[in-house]
């Protein structure tokens, strides 16, 4: 699946601009380049009795690199086998230790596990084998873990919390600068799974399929839609069918956000394709094409045009929404307040979006599509100095 453009690379989440086309971002990147370094905090008010991060990422002449407790970055070798267990123990006790200094990587993440540690593997290339929260066999699945995103590179320090996979152990992110000031994402509360669960169970359906439980019956996290889109079927089918019969006779807008390119007009013709006056078409979405945005006309291919891959965001976000049948002009005319209203909507992404204090987190893949304020649940600074991860109880 896509996360955050591509694993949070610049060149992807160009496509929505306003991730980086509002003023805090401009300013971080228009500043000299990054430093070496940045420190990563930690914060554990998770209440149990060890909790253990894992940092991994991709270093900018492309190797796969691990953090271990000391600082110093451990580069995998590629074994012969595939599930070759990681050969250095590289879990960081933040307990104990309540920093570390990170190098430049992309596609990074930090894991963050409670009362255990993570069994990591690696492939041939080598490819770090993560955990698993689909595969009931995998030796972390009944783990309580989370994770947080980041890429810092030499123009900028972009980390965000996503609840696009799942809901787990709740997580908040501080960033501290040299100059251009601090920013804060507080994330879902404490205890904030068993309501989301709960929330899942008595919406019915299909949604209480969503839920992993351990052997006790607790849960041990709330799942994405997307990856039980067997179980939905065609649940949205009557809402989409509904947009692509208004816009027979209705001009859809939208409003790429970039300068460049500017707003795009539609409509569904007798073919049932939705066609635009820059002839980017796109027929009508399945159910689990809106879950995943990344699939049948939401799949983004080598060769795509720059106006496509901004289309599709926008059309996606709105779906998932449930937005796009009484708002013709995309995002521009989007108001927050009408989000998940209808009776058939995205409602993991609604139930989670509930639980943020300040509505602020990837729900799904494409959450930080916006017509002015940030649901993205991300920082980022040209200038960073302290990332602080807060560990926040699971129950």
């Amino acid at each position: 699946m896509i996360s955050r453009r591509a694993f949070l690379g610049a060149s992807a989440a160009a496509a929505t601009f306003p991730l980086w086309g509002n003023g805090l971002a401009s300013a971080a990147l228009n500043r000299a380049a990054t430093p070496d370094t940045f420190k990563l905090a930690f914060d554990d008010q998770s209440g149990a009795g060890a909790t253990y991060a894992y940092v991994t990422g991709t270093t900018p002449d492309n190797k796969l690199v691990v953090i271990k407790a000391d600082g110093t970055p451990y580069y995998p070798p590629s074994p012969s086998a595939e599930q070759t267990p990681l050969a250095e123990d590289c879990a960081i006790p933040i307990k104990t230790l309540s920093q570390v200094n990170i190098p430049k990587m992309a596609g990074a993440r930090v894991y963050f596990v409670t009362d255990d540690k993570l069994d990591f593997f690696v492939n041939p290339g080598p490819a770090l084998v993560h955990p698993s929260f689909l595969n009931s066999g995998d030796a972390n699945y009944n783990r309580n873990w989370s994770f947080c995103e980041f890429t810092f590179n030499d123009a900028v320090l972009f980390a965000n919390i996503s609840y696009v996979d799942f809901v787990a152990i709740p997580l908040g992110l501080h960033l501290t600068t040299t100059g251009s000031g601090d920013q804060t994402v507080p994330g879902l509360p404490a205890k904030s799974l068993d309501p989301i669960a709960d929330a899942l169970k008595t919406q019915g359906g299909a949604w209480s399929s969503l839920i992993e439980a351990g052997s006790d019956g607790t849960p041990v996290r709330a799942l994405s839609a997307h990856y039980r889109a067997d179980q939905f079927g065609g649940y949205l089918d009557g809402y989409i069918d509904q947009v692509w019969q208004k816009y027979t006779g209705t001009d859809l807008t939208v409003d790429t956000q970039v300068p460049s390119l500017g707003s795009f007009t539609g409509r569904v013709g007798s073919d049932g394709v939705l066609k635009f006056n820059n002839g980017e078409a796109f027929t009508k979405p399945a159910t689990a094409d809106v879950w995943s945005c990344d699939s049948g006309p939401f799949a983004i291919k080598d060769g795509d045009s720059d106006a496509r891959k901004a289309i599709i965001p926008r059309l996606a976000a709105a779906l998932n929404r449930t937005t796009l049948l009484d708002n013709a002009n995309q995002p521009t005319g989007e108001d927050p307040a009408k989000f998940y209203q209808a009776a058939e909507t995205n409602h993991y992404a609604r139930i989670v979006h509930s639980k943020l204090p300040d509505n602020r987190g990837y729900a799904f893949p494409y959450d930080d599509v916006s017509p002015g304020p940030d649901f993205s649940g991300a920082v980022q600074a040209g200038d960073p100095d302290t990332l602080t991860v807060t560990v926040n109880a699971l129950r």
